[in-house]
């Protein structure tokens, strides 16, 4: 188990290059999840969607999708508590 800071974490989500990775945050309720999810997943947009309102990056916000939901989810990089790659898990602090 390795300790890592929320950008080390962010550039290690964005290195995943479409690989399968879980992450564990905090939700706007104060509800603790987890989420197994993958970059770069494109077969489930819609040809017609509006545009973001907003830029995530400026949030700190990731898109990603979610594999047991089925959808896009945006992952809150300031409230990672542990993400886990490869094998190996990091700790966020």
């Amino acid at each position: 188990m390795e300790t890592i800071n929320k950008t080390e974490a962010k550039q290690l989500i964005n290195d995943t290059n479409g690989r399968i990775f879980n992450a564990t945050f905090i939700k706007k309720n104060s509800e603790i999840r987890s989420l197994t999810g993958r970059l770069k997943v494109t077969q489930h947009l819609t040809k017609n969607a509006k545009k973001q309102p907003f830029n995530p990056a400026v949030y700190n916000l990731q898109c990603v999708y979610d594999m047991k939901a089925k959808g896009y989810r945006m992952l809150n990089i300031n409230t990672l508590i542990t993400l886990t790659i490869n094998a190996t898990k990091y700790i966020i602090k």
